[in-house]
């Protein structure tokens, strides 16, 4: 569950004016709303499911359909609590670290209940659960960098996690017992390529955002730069505009030298001009 915190929208998805009212729609706006509670239901069915599963020595078909009526409701709320949280605006920090945490532990506890039983290879629950973990802790490593969106197979792979291990947890007879391998196995596949290809998008999520790193520091560093030298241009009596173009007669190209000899050719010039005038008054030509 992402998106803007309940408690920025007053639980509608949109702004909340302020005064006495939007105080008071913020403070509703609690950690306590509908998808919050479908999370908390999740969590709460994972220890009854576990009591269910091993009841009667684990094998008894009632207590395991209970079960399975259990696992089922988990599943279903998982579609519904993502939902509503993002479409009425109910996302909360609770929210964000319970929804992953139910999800892990309900499918956590089925496969190590069924793999306890002797009904599921610890290997097929080794891989899918590291799978799970891995991700979770590749999520938080490349969080910086971005979020990695839900792609279609892993949406595949929930859906036949989720029918396989439901399959298994009825304890099916039968033509149904063989149908249950055949989908673990398409289970087990998607959820090997789907976790290759969230490594493969994370690492090149990575090198993204490095790049974009690396650009923004090149150009603050132009930035600086360029600043640097108009002060300095300012700083030697030369516009910013003559020093970048780099004009005859600014600090770039004569330095400190050119600046005192244009300073004595123009106190000639000055003399030069006063000898005419007075050269004039008394009747004089001025010099040639």
């Amino acid at each position: 569950m992402t998106g803007v915190p309940a408690s920025a929208t007053g639980g509608s998805g949109r702004p909340v004016p302020g005064g006495k009212l939007g105080a008071a729609a913020v403070a509703q706006a609690s950690v306590w709303n509908v998808a919050n509670l479908l999370t908390v239901i999740r969590l709460l069915l994972v220890p009854g499911f576990i009591a269910l599963m091993l009841a009667g020595g684990g094998y008894d078909p009632a207590w395991r359909s209970l079960a399975w009526a259990a696992f089922a409701i988990a599943m279903i709320t998982d579609l519904f609590d993502g939902h509503l949280a993002r479409t009425y605006g109910l996302v909360t920090d609770f929210g964000k670290i319970a929804d992953p945490i139910a999800d892990k532990a309900i499918m956590g506890a089925a496969l190590i209940c069924l793999s306890a039983l002797g009904e599921l290879p610890w290997w097929v629950t080794c891989v899918i659960l590291g799978r799970e973990l891995g991700v979770t802790l590749l999520r938080f490593l490349v969080i910086r960098y971005g979020v990695i969106p839900a792609s279609r197979g892993g949406k595949l792979k929930t859906l036949a996690q989720g029918v396989a291990v439901g399959m298994y947890v009825l304890a099916l007879t039968g033509p149904l017992a063989s149908l249950r391998f055949w989908v673990m196995a398409l289970a087990v596949v998607l959820t090997v390529a789907t976790g290759l290809d969230y490594v493969n998008r994370a690492v090149v999520l990575r090198q993204r955002g490095l790049r974009r790193k690396r650009a923004e520091r090149t150009t603050g560093a132009a930035g600086t730069a360029g600043s640097a030298e108009a002060a300095g241009a300012a700083s030697a009596g030369e516009s910013p505009e003559l020093a970048e173009a780099g004009e005859p007669g600014g600090a770039r190209e004569y330095g400190a030298a050119g600046v005192v000899a244009a300073e004595a050719a123009g106190a000639r010039h000055h003399a030069a001009d006063a000898g005419a005038l007075g050269g004039e008054r008394r009747g004089e030509e001025p010099p040639r």
